[in-house]
């Protein structure tokens, strides 16, 4: 698997990292912790519980954080990713993974942990992103994430804000759709409701809008029995789509505060260490 691009996504970022101690008394020791603001998280963690690190963590820096797994469709997604990380042996997905051994570090372990945990179910149809923060710490993933989790390096980008359509003085009118139009499903022709937000094509000349469920089972055709799709054939301009770029972009207009998602974040770090 290649290295992805570092085009920024649009929309919220959710994210589970490994945080490594570089401090020569603790040195090795690893945590991991979920965020929405890697940046932010890694200073509260240097900064000590005073400034919203966590307690395991307090005191014991400083600490770089050099990996972190991104682009959780929500931070339910990402907090229940984050607590089998932490807690593999607690995990009935994770079972299978075998005792940290006696000359395994822990930084090797939680690795190993990562690897087998992005391949079983129900993290191996969920879309992310494996990102490297720092290169130096790279290792080979085994077995490798797959195919539709890309391999990426450096910062994440910077959130962008997701592309609007625009009208063109110069498009044909009868090209564009008409607002009853816009108002139903694609797929099964019914309304939308106002509390749920209909997924939308982002290639520029498709105006499909269709319910999160209509497009699931349509991508689903080509995999029976599978609950969640990875990517599929978009029924109006046929082109590629993944699954986890559709839901990005549909909770774009999300209207919770990211200080709400940082109190998530220290109350659960607070439940798991109490």
């Amino acid at each position: 698997m290649g290295p992805a691009g570092d085009a920024a996504r649009p929309g919220r970022f959710f994210g589970v990292y490994l945080l490594y101690c570089l401090n020569p008394r603790h040195r090795g020791r690893v945590y991991v912790g979920f965020t929405v603001n890697p940046a932010r998280r890694v200073q509260q963690h240097n900064g000590g519980r005073k400034k919203g690190g966590a307690w395991r963590t307090s005191g014991r820096g400083p600490w770089e954080m050099v990996l972190i797994v991104h682009g959780f469709p929500s931070a339910v997604a990402a907090l229940r990713f984050e607590w089998a990380w932490q807690h593999p042996h607690a995990s009935r997905r994770l079972a299978h993974v075998g005792p940290r051994l006696r000359s395994e570090a822990a930084f090797a372990f939680h690795l190993r942990v990562l690897a087998v945990q992005m391949r079983a179910p129900p993290w191996q149809r969920e879309p992310g992103t494996v990102r490297w923060l720092r290169a130096d710490f790279r290792r080979e993933l085994c077995p490798p994430p797959p195919p539709h989790m890309p391999l990426a390096f450096g910062p994440p980008p910077s959130r962008a804000s997701a592309p609007r359509r625009r009208a063109d003085p110069l498009a044909d009118p009868e090209s564009e759709p008409d607002q009853d139009a816009e108002a139903c499903c694609a797929l099964c022709a019914r309304s939308f409701q106002d509390e749920e937000g209909p997924l939308c094509c982002p290639h520029p000349g498709c105006h499909l809008r269709a319910h999160v469920i209509c497009l699931a089972e349509e991508f689903l055709q080509e995999e029976p029995g599978q609950l969640l799709p990875l990517e599929g054939q978009c029924p109006g301009c046929k082109n590629s789509l993944l699954w986890g770029d559709l839901i990005w972009l549909c909770r774009v207009g999300a209207e919770e505060e990211e200080e709400d998602l940082e109190l998530e974040e220290e109350h659960w770090t607070d439940m798991l260490e109490t």
